[in-house]
């Protein structure tokens, strides 16, 4: 955390400040957002807990995925008649709306 202070140290000035700290053993973290997902591959998931608000502290390598499905992409596609490449890419014009997908490609 910080440099040229002994760890073991740091814990214990935090615990007299009343931070508590929990290493969480976590695989994978996903982040959900409207438009994408975030995936957090080997993460370090840390919960603080400082004056009863708790937090998490997460390092990691992040990866973005799309998080509309090849279900929904296959079903605008079809509704449309168009490509799974256009369907997609209504799709994520319109954060994974699938009618305003469809609507859009209709319209052209």
């Amino acid at each position: 955390m910080f440099p040229g202070i002994n760890p073991k140290d740091m814990q214990k000035v935090m615990k007299k400040m009343g931070i508590k700290q929990e290493e969480i053993d976590a695989t994978e973290v996903i982040i959900k957002t409207n438009s994408k997902d975030l995936i957090i591959k080997n993460p370090k998931v840390t919960k603080v807990n400082m004056m009863g608000q708790e937090t998490l502290q997460i390092m990691g390598d992040i990866e973005e995925a799309s998080s509309i499905s090849e279900e929904d992409i296959k079903t605008v596609s079809e509704q449309a008649g168009v490509s799974k490449e256009e369907a997609k890419k209504a799709l994520e014009n319109n954060n994974g709306d699938l009618a305003a997908a469809i609507l859009e490609l209709k319209k052209e």
